[in-house]
């Protein structure tokens, strides 16, 4: 008689199968190449490459979008202030090969794979938006955001975030349909730039900020899809 819980027990095709072994090997070695980063302190950081993670709502910038916002992040702070990214991690590469000695930059994230990045990395839930280590209350003379959700909650418990954060510059890239509540929780204003991902989005996304955003960046610095 044949074990009935045996028969139940689904097989992959062996091409399939193959495939998701070289995926898994794939990952391994990633992962390795990660934690033998963090052990090398030596190492530049801000050289790792971290794939996005769409579970997480994560979607990169294309190189011009985040080559763009870097630059006009140094233009801000004049290259020697402190900038804050929230959950917006493909920033963090571009502006540490850009900055000055004297500028700082922290990723305020929720993924715990960016810890590799040091004390730069600071864990961060937007559903608790003021559990954050009290010294970077008020301490950023920019922040910028990316929330990972199109939504009025997200938004919202990210914008009591950038209030407890900011000292004065703020830009938030987010959809297009958030226009009018970044208006009112924030007072921004959408720019002419306009932020594009490495895979393209279904949604618009824009840029918002409460500066003059497009005379700072001479507007040509806008990405093209």
């Amino acid at each position: 008689m044949a074990d009935s819980d045996t028969e139940d027990v689904p097989t992959l095709p062996a091409d399939t199968l193959a495939i998701l072994q070289q995926f898994q090997l794939e990952q391994q070695e990633k992962l390795k190449k990660l934690e033998e980063t963090v052990q090398n302190p030596s190492g530049e950081k801000g050289d790792i490459e971290i794939e996005e993670d769409w579970q997480l709502s994560q979607f990169w910038y294309d190189d011009a979008t985040a080559n763009a916002l870097a630059e006009e992040a140094l233009r801000c702070v004049e290259n020697k202030g402190r900038i804050a990214l929230i959950s917006c991690p493909t920033l963090y590469r571009p502006l540490v090969k850009l900055k000055s000695a004297e500028c700082v930059v922290k990723l305020l994230e929720f993924d715990k794979r960016f810890s590799v990045y040091g004390d730069n990395f600071v864990f961060y839930d937007y559903n608790s938006p003021l559990e954050l280590p009290a010294d970077l209350s008020k301490s950023f003379d920019l922040v910028i955001a990316d929330p990972p959700f199109l939504s009025e909650e997200c938004l919202s418990k990210v914008a009591i975030t950038i209030e407890l954060l900011k000292k004065e510059k703020v830009i938030l890239c987010t959809g297009a349909v958030m226009q009018k509540l970044a208006e009112d929780l924030l007072q921004l204003k959408k720019s002419k730039f306009t932020p594009h991902h490495k895979n393209n989005l279904g949604n618009e996304f824009s840029c918002y900020s409460n500066y003059d955003m497009d005379s700072s960046m001479n507007v040509q610095a806008t990405a093209q899809p």
